[in-house]
């Protein structure tokens, strides 16, 4: 696996597989690799013949400083991890390679990156998100790119940024791998004191207790996000947020009933921020 640190040395090194005909698998992460990011990186190797992993602690999603500060981060130990599960190429740009002097263009996306984490975290998150990871997209020029459905409304983002610039890629999306408590893979999950661990279940909680009340035949979404809540709050966590909404909108929905609805849901769990999320189909 090589490590390439800027964007003319990672297009030198896709030249050759791009005009052989090679298919290029991209994986971006933000660091601190868990299986979650594995399962990506496997997903991507099983498919494409060139993979290429992305190392990028993007200061332009974050907020909160201290949350940025906060962000764990262990190149060495990613690169080690990246390399076991398949990938060719491991991209770990600066801020300053990413973001050079003078630069002044921002992606932003209308309507759907308005609720929910775009409503907790304001509107430069999803700007910063969807401008980064059209800059990843620009710079490996990837025939696929892998994504995790925990962040759902990420992908959401992305899939309408990819559709609306006529971005040539296809977005691949795996499954949100858990620990055996079912607690959803997060690199957050690291900061977590032992008893807010023992907690953080209270998000999967909430959200199988809104499948058992649906599956026993309840389709107001009011009544069901309000199981949900009172789930989470028997072990002592409030949400920011647990609400039903349309997968691809993010939009409220009135019923569940024919269509797919997403369960989503965010909390503080001592002093990290958790999401989570599950399909009712």
């Amino acid at each position: 696996m090589k490590t390439l640190r800027t964007v003319d040395e990672l297009r030198a090194a896709l030249n050759g597989p791009r005009r052989a005909g090679h298919s290029i698998g991209l994986v971006p992460t933000m660091g601190a690799l868990h299986e979650g990011h594995l399962s990506l990186i496997r997903r991507a190797r099983a498919s494409c013949d060139q993979v290429v992993v992305t190392l990028f602690v993007n200061p332009a999603q974050f907020g909160d400083p201290d949350d940025l500060a906060a962000y764990p981060r262990d190149e060495a130990q990613d690169g080690v991890l990246a390399d076991a599960a398949g990938a060719d190429i491991l991209f770990t740009p600066s801020a300053g390679e990413v973001y050079p002097l003078g630069f002044a263009t921002t992606v932003t996306v209308d309507e759907i990156s308005a609720p929910l984490e775009g409503a907790q975290r304001g509107p430069a998150h999803f700007a910063g998100v969807a401008t980064v990871v059209t800059k990843l997209l620009n710079m490996a020029q990837p025939d696929v790119a892998f994504f995790g459905q925990k962040d759902a409304q990420q992908v959401a983002v992305i899939r309408r940024v990819v559709r609306d610039l006529d971005i040539p890629v296809r977005i691949e999306v795996g499954e949100t791998i858990r620990d055996s408590d079912g607690v959803a893979l997060s690199s957050r999950n690291v900061r977590l004191r032992a008893a807010d661990r023992r907690r953080a279940v209270a998000l999967r909680r909430g959200l199988d207790a809104v499948r058992a009340c649906h599956a026993a035949g309840e389709r107001d979404p009011t009544i069901l996000a309000a199981i949900g809540r009172a789930a989470m709050a028997e072990l002592g966590v409030e949400p920011e947020y647990l609400e039903l909404v349309a997968p691809e909108s993010f939009a409220p929905v009135n019923s569940v009933r024919d269509e797919p609805v997403l369960v989503a849901v965010a909390a503080r769990v001592g002093d990290v921020r958790l999401i989570d999320n599950d399909i009712l189909d």
